[in-house]
């Protein structure tokens, strides 16, 4: 049924030996390459010792060179730093669903009932996987395609904290093998082979089957976080067939031999693997939560809304008092826009107060320890005070660093910032950043890292000089000492790929490129778009994600834009560049939007900062020196 290559099960009533089962088989290859994972020792049908895969660090090799008699782990130092958890041993056994074994057991081959049996428990398992963990396409664009065709490279999974397994990504990279299905196989039922990766893009791998070495003609993309990749030993544990694939199956006389010699020394992924992965994606926040967020039609307040929806941690979220529900606003869930109930009163921020007398049913606030935590600052010394100028990312057009101006100072380090030259005389346009911001900067900062500084509107004396500025405008610099200078090492660099979110229209995420680095400030190119509609993103940003996230959680990824698309924008983007007024004057991608959509969306993420740093020219020369 499966050409003689299947996994056996480890209960068996048979007293014959296995080299008599492989006899009675004769017409079929004698060489089954079974892998059978106990307690993670491997064995195979003739009763001998195979590989063995290290339960602390993953590495598989040949058991008789593993240490101690169990031969669980590679080594002392595998050994003692497994002991000192004892977590590990309970995981391992929950995995496996039964207590790890201290022998290896000889394994037989089952009857055909048996096999048919758990095949069907298997697909069973199969379909509950798939309500839970589902991979989505997206119609159109393959990232795949569009990474190879292009010898493109995506930034790694470790780049994005807050996206799912972006903290225990662990030793994932080329070389670590996977168990996968046999897609190159003539037989009814579903099987699996071994796979290696050959490259990494974010969540997404290229496989190549073991056996085809240089051979790339049946390469493949997948995602790793997929219900359908599991690591090396996964077939045997779960009684499911290894099948060598179609095209090389005349390849090896002795694929059990071939899989020993390819298997020692390398790595696949670790056991609780899966669950992990099922943990990363659990979110804290419900629907029906009730949250502060800034008000899209008004920057300087904020208002009340409820969680309608929650998608890879990204919510949408219905200001509460939309009765159809149709007055939304999406964001990440660390995003610095939202805030727990009482947050704007116990600051000082402008809210608007809702017509809502009392929560309606089914509505509780979400808890304050939710929200993401703003780093503390001491304010009782030299602070910030209301007229210093710095410059700031414009919320309401993210590719251009403004001159702007302290309107106000809050409680516990929030301010209040306007851009000067376009703020509207009651001030509803001014924006809430805190000290700690990556979005403000002293002045001089985009003179020394040689960014262009979008002026005040109607300033006539150019080039812009800031301290001719400050003359004549009277005021003062923020003291540089007061900006954040933190810069981490993201590991993003120029040209990596990645799914980000359109600011000015935060329900997109799209296929984009890291074009600029400055320290921890990325500039961030839409592909397929005219340069105008670049962003400057904070590289802890929840707002960018790995290549495969949209695919991994659901959400829809928007592909690049096609030339006829970009045309159009190009020429309407000319003849709409004017003054900034109230309302988003800036660049939208979306030319079936409105302009007041176009202002509610784009005003959401004005706010968006993230929290990363790195690369550049190096803090020593992060900003310039100021004239006495």
């Amino acid at each position: 049924m499966f050409d003689g290559y299947d996994s056996c099960s480890e209960d068996t009533s048979s007293s014959s030996s296995s080299d008599e089962s492989e006899e009675e088989v004769a017409p079929l290859p004698s060489s089954l390459p079974i892998i059978k994972n106990n307690g993670q020792v491997y064995t195979y049908p003739d009763g001998k010792s195979g590989m063995a895969t290290c339960e602390m660090c993953g590495m598989v090799g040949v058991r008789d060179a593993f240490y101690s008699k169990t031969k669980r782990f590679c080594s002392v130092s595998c050994s003692r730093s497994y002991s000192s958890n004892s977590k590990k041993a309970s995981i391992l056994a929950r995995l496996q669903g039964k207590p790890p074994t201290k022998k290896a057991k000889v394994l037989q081959k089952q009857p055909l009932v048996a096999k048919l049996a758990a095949y069907a428990q298997y697909q069973a398992t199969l379909q509950n996987q798939a309500k839970t963990k589902a991979a989505v396409p997206v119609e159109g664009f393959n990232w795949g395609n569009y990474i190879n065709s292009n010898s493109f490279t995506a930034a790694p999974v470790t780049c994005f904290k807050h996206a799912p397994m972006g903290t225990c990504w662990g030793d994932i990279a080329e070389g670590v093998r996977v168990e996968v299905p046999n897609t190159d196989c003539s037989l009814p039922t579903k099987v699996f082979w071994i796979a290696g990766i050959v490259k990494l893009a974010g969540y997404n791998a290229l496989l190549r089957y073991e056996g085809f070495e240089s051979d790339s003609s049946l390469d493949f993309w997948c995602n790793i976080c997929g219900s359908d990749i599991h690591p090396v030993g996964w077939c045997a544990t779960s009684g499911k067939p290894l099948v060598p694939p179609r095209t090389i199956q005349h390849k090896y006389t002795n694929w059990k031999a071939f899989l020993v010699k390819r298997l020692t020394g390398a790595k696949t992924l670790p056991p609780d693997f899966s669950q992990k992965v099922s943990e990363s994606m659990q979110y804290p926040f419900k629907i029906s939560m009730r949250v502060e967020v800034v008000d899209k039609t008004h920057l300087c307040r904020t208002r009340v809304a409820v969680v309608e929806s929650v998608v890879g941690g990204r919510l949408r979220l219905v200001y509460e008092e939309s009765e159809d529900k149709t007055d939304d606003f999406w964001c990440h869930m660390y995003s610095p826009l939202i805030h727990h109930i009482g947050w704007s009163r116990s600051i000082g921020h402008r809210f608007k107060r809702s017509d809502i007398t009392k929560k309606q049913d089914g509505h509780f606030d979400a808890p304050p320890h939710l929200f993401m935590k703003v780093k503390e600052v001491d304010a009782a010394g030299e602070w910030f005070k209301e007229g210093m100028k710095l410059e700031a990312i414009d919320p309401l057009n993210l590719s251009a660093i403004c001159v702007a101006t302290i309107r106000k100072v809050l409680a516990d380090g929030y301010l209040m910032i306007g851009i000067d030259g376009s703020e509207a005389a009651d001030g509803s346009d001014w924006f809430c950043y805190h000290a700690t911001s990556p979005s403000i900067f002293p002045v001089g900062f985009c003179e020394i890292n040689m960014i262009e500084l979008t002026p005040p509107r109607g300033y006539a004396k150019l080039p812009f000089k800031w301290f001719d500025y400050l003359r004549e405008t009277d005021s003062i610099a923020a003291p540089v000492k007061l900006f954040n200078k933190e810069v981490p090492n993201h590991g993003f660099h120029v040209g990596m790929k990645l799914e980000a979110v359109d600011l000015m229209e935060p329900r997109l995420v799209c296929v984009a490129t890291v074009t600029r680095i400055i320290h921890r400030l990325l500039r961030i190119h839409f592909d397929g778009w005219e340069d105008e509609y670049d962003q400057w993103v904070d590289c802890e940003s929840p707002d960018l994600y790995p290549v495969g996230w949209c695919q991994l959680t659901g959400y829809q990824l928007q592909p690049p834009a096609p030339q006829s698309s970009r045309d159009s924008q190009s020429s309407s983007s000319k003849q709409k560049k004017k003054a900034k007024s109230q309302q988003y004057k800036g660049h939208k991608k979306m030319t079936s939007l409105q302009l007041k959509e176009e202002l509610l969306d784009g005003e959401e993420y004005s706010f968006l900062q993230g929290t990363s740093d790195q690369e550049s020219n190096g803090s020593a020369s992060y900003y310039i020196k100021q004239e006495p």
